[in-house]
């Protein structure tokens, strides 16, 4: 069994980030250990009075205890992270992860619809890319993909150049595969998907499902965790996109359908059994 680290935080109502990655992960066999990075009582996206505790001063100890432990992991993947301060922090544990042969994935996750978060300043994304410099593989969307390299953001649907010209781009921060999430192309818009590169060979491919009809909190969560365990399993780009493209739009489709509060988070659990080898 291979055993991976996820580095995210934990929203404890809404399905997003540690809540999602862990079933993820774990359906698709892989030992999945955990670094909370911050506890939330729900998600930030649609609820207003949450409850928020940082575990930045956490991640240190949790991570040394590990190392006295002598373990060791196949991969480390990352999504949220709530300051500049984490960022160092993760790199740090990056570092000594890799060292060990470790595949490092980074989901930059700081931002959406041309906009980034309001809980970062404008220095973040180029915090956040020094951190995918250290990645094997980076997960972005294409308003992180703009910020991280001060590019211009678009609205969808896209011109294949558009997405290609900033694939390219993106291979330059990370050691072997850049993904593009949220791509839509000109006279296809009823499908979304994500495209990618390989910073070796510089090849280009793309995967889409159907789109569904609304917006969905979590779904980038659920596409880069299920994207994580095909890659790891030794998928190729494209067969992993499309199986989680797959997979999040299945998910997608059974929450519009069961008419759900959509800040719930989509229903992915029924969909598992697609991951289970």
């Amino acid at each position: 069994m291979k055993n991976i680290a996820a580095i995210h935080d934990i929203s404890c109502f809404g399905k997003c980030s540690l809540t999602v990655a862990l079933p993820i992960l774990s359906a698709a066999g892989f030992g999945t250990a955990v670094i909370p990075t911050a506890v939330l009582s729900t998600h930030t996206g649609g609820f207003t009075g949450y409850t928020y505790r940082d575990l930045t001063d956490d991640i240190r100890p949790i991570f040394a205890h590990w190392q006295s432990l002598g373990l060791k992991f196949d991969a480390a993947y990352s999504g949220f992270l709530g300051s500049e301060a984490q960022l160092e922090i993760v790199a740090e544990l990056y570092a000594a992860m890799s060292a060990d042969g470790a595949t490092i994935i980074v989901d930059p996750v700081m931002a959406d619809d041309g906009k980034l978060y309001t809980s970062f300043d404008a220095t973040f994304p180029a915090g956040m890319r020094k951190l995918c410099q250290s990645a094997d593989i980076i997960v972005p969307n294409l308003t992180e993909a703009a910020l991280m390299l001060g590019a211009e953001y678009r609205e969808g649907p896209y011109e294949r150049d558009y997405i290609e010209d900033m694939l390219r781009s993106l291979a330059k921060i990370p050691r072997k595969l850049a993904v593009l999430t949220g791509v839509s192309l000109v006279g296809d818009e009823n499908r979304l998907g994500a495209a990618s590169i390989d910073v070796t060979t510089g090849e280009i491919s793309y995967a889409f499902a159907e789109r569904v009809p609304g917006s969905y909190h979590g779904t980038g969560d659920v596409f880069a965790s299920a994207l994580t365990a095909e890659l790891l399993r030794g998928k190729t780009p494209q067969q992993s996109m499309q199986l989680a493209a797959e997979f999040t739009a299945a998910a997608a489709r059974r929450t519009y359908e069961s008419g759900a509060d959509i800040r719930f988070g989509v229903e992915f659990e029924s969909e598992l059994g697609r991951l289970i080898l």
